[in-house]
């Protein structure tokens, strides 16, 4: 006796048994009634966005797309954190200068499924940023969602934490001063990591009759017209403040300890140096050769050559690839004019200025501008959520704590990356809300620790010192490692043999954003079209709209080089009795090959299948048809 075994669709639906489109179709709607149960409990959970930034609004936007109804609250009266320009800027809030400018090209630094207009500037101006911040924000219905002049004070776990994860907020609103608490399912910190300025103590410092600033405070100039000003510090904002000071002031003295490796933003050829340079084939050979023999092929190709940092005596003893690049373009003109002169850290303070390393006497100053970071804390946090620990930040992906057994207090956006910043914390946001939604699962506590140790000691072994070591991470390498986890990383080997299009722009192009959007959840229809229309946005703020040429060229060498070639081939094809197969295999080529570009890429091919179509004797004994044919027909093709 057999027993017969019926599957879940034969229970449920025995007269469909022999009909597989119905069958099929019910599979359809079982699956779309799965799909709204998971949309209806995400509505039902209570989730809170701290922080009305980039940050803020890709989480807004990400918790959208799995059914969440977020709230976010925003401490002042305007969305958009670091890039809505303010006066003055209170502690615990970014700040920028009037003249701010971006440091990655809008497409590299592009979400992954949003288009930045192609009228934008390539590097834009902190109003033009907000601009499309606004538009991300509308087009994704996204405002809706911000309450704003409410300051989040006290984020604790809730008596209920173990078994369901939730949270105590306690919230401040900054006009009326009135206190609130809530209690939410899961919590969303965007607030960033550039908030909290840090002064040195430097001998002498209170005798100093003059003016010690950090940047955090420095909007304008004016106030610095003939002046004598030290801007202490070598990263972007030392290098801004000491370009934008130098065009009013007597004169600038830029202090550096160990110097800095400065990048242009104009990259080979006019493009945007982030465009240019950041590509997977890149990333492969950094891989395989390691960063230090990419650090030496940057540095000497597309750094050195044209701002010589040893003359300059800007040479640091870490490598390109080790150290956060500075990015100005107009430094070096500033240092080659003496409108800023380099000094060495400085010695000790004087009533009247300062003493550099290396000498001894004072270099007479007014104002002293300190450009030398900012320290990280997250005041409203328990103290044992983000932890340090033997210089280590114990954050899981940069994200999660250890500590926590629910994955519901994601901190996003606190990264320090080789690469732009906006397109890592649009996939941190995805990354959480995936793990929110129960589609991915931290691993245990153990594990967690181990990998953050692991990803502490590879920095180490890299990275000059830095007291945020452990958020350090690669666009491209980080992109991949939380894509892969979520499925939406490019799978490049299906591409190779089915978009070979797709697959040489993801592979030789730019590594845009919208390649993560290809596959897996959530996936967007546009982003095969964005990735290859890419150039064409980048070209048009430079030289307006491209368009191609209609008329079609026609002339007498166009086809007399097809002539010519099939010619050739043909002599070739005589010289053996076998060649029924070189015939099909000349026929395939043929229009293949005579659409190639580049003159070598052509004689190389034709070398290495001369011997195919030529019998081997005749191969080794006539040099001439050996070394001139190849050459002759490429000649031809490429005319």
């Amino acid at each position: 006796m057999f027993l017969e075994v019926k599957s879940p669709e034969q229970e449920d639906f025995p007269s469909l048994t022999n009909s597989p489109a119905l069958l099929q179709e019910k599979r359809f709607q079982r699956h779309a009634c799965y799909l709204d149960k998971l949309s209806k409990m995400a509505s039902n959970k209570k989730v809170l966005v701290i922080g009305g930034g980039f940050c803020g609004i890709g989480s807004i936007k990400c918790l959208k797309e799995e059914g969440y109804d977020p709230i976010c609250y925003e401490k002042t009266s305007n969305a958009g954190g670091t890039w809505y320009y303010r006066d003055e800027t209170p502690m615990g809030m970014p700040s920028i200068m009037p003249t701010t400018v971006i440091n990655h090209s809008k497409e590299m630094g592009a979400l992954t499924n949003f288009i930045p207009n192609k009228k934008f500037p390539n590097y834009m101006r902190h109003h033009e940023l907000l601009e499309m911040f606004n538009d991300v924000g509308n087009q994704f219905d996204c405002f809706k969602h911000i309450v704003y002049n409410r300051e989040v004070t006290r984020v604790k776990r809730s008596s209920d934490y173990d078994e369901t994860g939730k949270w105590d907020v306690k919230v401040k609103n900054t006009e009326t001063g009135e206190i609130t608490e809530e209690t939410f399912d899961a919590v969303f910190v965007c607030i960033g990591h550039i908030t909290y300025p840090k002064i040195p103590d430097f001998p002498g410092m209170e005798k100093f009759q003059g003016v010690i600033m950090h940047t955090h405070s420095l909007k304008r100039v004016d106030g610095f017209r003939n002046k004598k000003v030290v801007v202490v510090g070598i990263g972007c904002s030392g290098l801004d403040a000491a370009v934008e000071i130098s065009s009013v002031s007597s004169q600038v003295y830029l202090s550096s300890r160990n110097g800095a490796w400065i990048i242009p933003r104009v990259g080979p050829y006019g493009l945007p140096f982030d465009y240019a340079m950041l590509r997977r084939f890149a990333n492969v050979i950094q891989n395989t050769f390691g960063y230090k023999w990419s650090s030496w092929y940057l540095e000497r190709n597309f750094i050195n050559n044209k701002f010589n940092h040893n003359l300059y005596n800007l040479r640091p003893i870490y490598c390109a690839m080790a150290r956060d690049p500075s990015t100005n373009d107009i430094i070096p003109a500033k240092l080659i004019s003496g409108s800023v002169v380099l000094r060495k850290n400085i010695k000790c303070f004087t009533e009247k200025g300062v003493i550099f390393e290396n000498e001894s006497q004072v270099t007479e100053a007014d104002v002293v501008v300190m450009a030398t970071g900012y320290s990280w804390k997250f005041p409203f946090l328990e103290d044992d959520v983000v932890t340090k620990e033997d210089g280590r930040i114990n954050l899981y992906k940069c994200m999660y704590s250890p500590n926590l057994k629910h994955p519901t207090l994601p901190i996003v956006g606190f990264l320090l990356p080789f690469g732009p910043g906006f397109p890592l914390g649009e996939m941190q946001c995805r990354y959480a809300v995936q793990h929110l939604s129960g589609h991915l699962k931290l691993p245990s506590k153990e594990n967690m620790l181990e990998e953050i140790k692991a990803r502490h000691e590879e920095n180490c072994q890299r990275y000059a010192p830095s007291e945020k070591m452990t958020v350090r991470v690669d666009y491209i390498n980080y992109m991949d490692e939380l894509g892969s986890e979520m499925g939406v990383k490019p799978n490049m080997w299906k591409l190779l043999f089915t978009d070979y299009t797709l697959w040489q722009a993801l592979f030789f192009g730019p590594a845009l954003p919208y390649q993560y959007r290809l596959q897996g959840p959530h996936k967007w229809e546009g982003a095969r079209k964005a990735i290859l229309t890419a150039h064409e946005r980048v070209r048009y703020p430079l030289s307006g709209e491209w368009k191609k040429s209609t008329k079609r060229n026609v002339s007498v060498g166009q086809y007399l080089k097809y002539i010519v070639t099939f010619l050739l081939l043909a002599y070739w094809l005589a010289q053996t009795q076998e060649s029924s197969v070189k015939y099909y295999l000349v026929a395939l080529l043929i229009p293949y090959f005579m659409t190639w570009n580049g003159f070598y890429k052509k004689y190389l091919f034709c070398l290495l299948m001369l011997p195919f179509f030529v019998t081997w004797q005749g191969f080794t004994s006539c040099y001439m048809l050996t070394l001139f044919a190849p050459l002759l027909l490429t000649a031809i093709a490429s005319a």
